[in-house]
């Protein structure tokens, strides 16, 4: 999904920090009163409430799942009439939202948020968020582990029930192997790969965030793995000199990639064309799915495969949030909670659909649920679900982000 970086959020706590008086607010106090009810009570509050989705609109797929299956199944089961609200990038509603706190306003038009990484963190920061609310949900109590790293934090940050996971995201690397026969392993070995073949490959340029997480794992590799990282970059006191390596390969290769590296595709779905359009062997994607889905539509071609690093790939939870000012919160409660259901989980599985991982815990579904996950088809240009979890990589904390998104910009965009 997509994400913004966080050069503002300094601006945005001095912005919102007049907003906090300590003055009663009835709305707060409608909020508990609602936290505090019964599901059955909240169900019944939330029928005939439209609820806008505020959402990345840039992917065909999700926006038809959300229109054509998770739509129309809310209103017939809940009578509650979901809205898809497409936006270029998080950093929208994210504004929309600071600008609503500061202006005091209480009746908001969003009432669900796409979001995960830096801007759940600035959404946090800055109380932009309702709620603890997760636990309200009975799909998130029966079918998520709360205690689970990838749902407790986000990017580091703990989530603390200001949002609820709706999928899993894994990066893979996607290759033609009627013109890569035997993909890369490493970043050593795609190193090699490159300058073999020039003009081949290419990364999106920063801060677009699938070329960021590309960036990261060289920095996993080149500097000595990801457990030194686990830390905020605060405390690393010579965070650039162990950032040199990676601005080393990444210089190194620059020559080699494609139009020689003088520009580089603004965005993922710009490479995303490069490769269907066979100007490039390979692209990327932080959904395993991808790859299946395009060949699907014939935009890929069929000899289209994906493949992991042999030392893993990252991986993260992707969450859905309400935000302070929801006009419309027991039906946002409700729709998020059906969209954590079995069904909807399985049916977004599906590379016709979506083909995003499942945020459940697979063993707490039943026998019949876990049939119905295991059947879905995935294609042949997507990797095993089993292969895909062994070979799980964690996110660096959100600070990290903008350093690297800066240092691109100083060490290798500027060269």
């Amino acid at each position: 999904m997509k994400k913004w970086a966080l050069a503002a959020t300094g601006l945005l706590a001095l912005a919102l920090g007049a907003c906090s008086n300590g003055a009663s607010d009835p709305a707060a106090e409608n909020t508990d009163d609602l936290l505090d009810s019964d599901w059955k009570t909240i169900a019944a509050e939330a029928e005939g409430q439209e609820v806008n989705m505020y959402m990345w609109g840039g992917n065909e797929n999700i926006n038809r799942y959300l229109d054509d299956w998770v739509a129309p199944r809310l209103q017939e089961e809940y009578d509650v009439d979901l809205q898809r609200v497409p936006v270029n990038d998080a950093q929208d509603f994210i504004n929309q939202l600071v600008d609503e706190k500061s202006a005091g306003k209480k009746e908001g038009s969003i009432d669900i948020i796409w979001i995960n990484g830096e801007n759940f963190k600035a959404a946090k920061d800055n109380e932009l968020l309702w709620g603890d609310f997760a636990g309200k949900l009975p799909n998130f109590n029966e079918y998520i582990n709360p205690d689970a790293l990838e749902v407790a934090e986000d990017f580091g940050e703990p989530v603390e029930g200001l949002e609820a996971p709706w999928g899993k995201a894994q990066f893979v690397f996607v290759h033609d192997e009627k013109k890569v026969a035997e993909p890369p392993k490493s970043m050593e070995e795609l190193a090699e790969w490159v300058k073999e073949n020039p003009g081949q490959f290419t990364y999106p340029a920063l801060p677009d965030f699938t070329g960021s997480a590309f960036i990261r794992h060289v920095l996993y590799e080149t500097t000595g793995g990801y457990e030194q990282y686990q830390q905020p970059a605060a405390d690393i006191e010579d965070l650039e000199q162990r950032l040199a390596p990676m601005w080393q390969y990444l210089n190194e290769i620059e020559p080699y990639l494609w139009r020689k590296g003088e520009t580089y595709p603004e965005s993922l779905a710009k490479l995303d064309q490069l490769y269907a359009n066979g100007e490039v062997s390979m692209t990327m994607s932080y959904d395993p799915a991808l790859a299946a889905s395009e060949v699907m539509k014939g935009r890929f071609p069929e000899s289209t495969k994906t493949f992991l690093l042999k030392g893993g790939t990252l991986a993260n939870t992707h969450f859905l949030s309400i935000p302070f000012n929801s006009s419309d919160k027991a039906g946002a409660l409700v729709a998020i909670n059906e969209m954590l259901s079995p069904e909807a989980q399985t049916a977004k599985l599906s590379p016709e659909n979506w083909g995003d991982l499942s945020a459940l815990d697979f063993e707490k579904l039943s026998a019949e649920q876990q049939k119905a996950m295991n059947e879905v088809d995935f294609g042949p240009a997507t990797l095993p679900l089993e292969e895909l979890e062994g070979n799980r990589l964690p996110e660096l904390s959100s600070d990290y982000i903008e350093v690297i998104e800066k240092g691109w910009m100083e060490n290798v965009a500027k060269d």
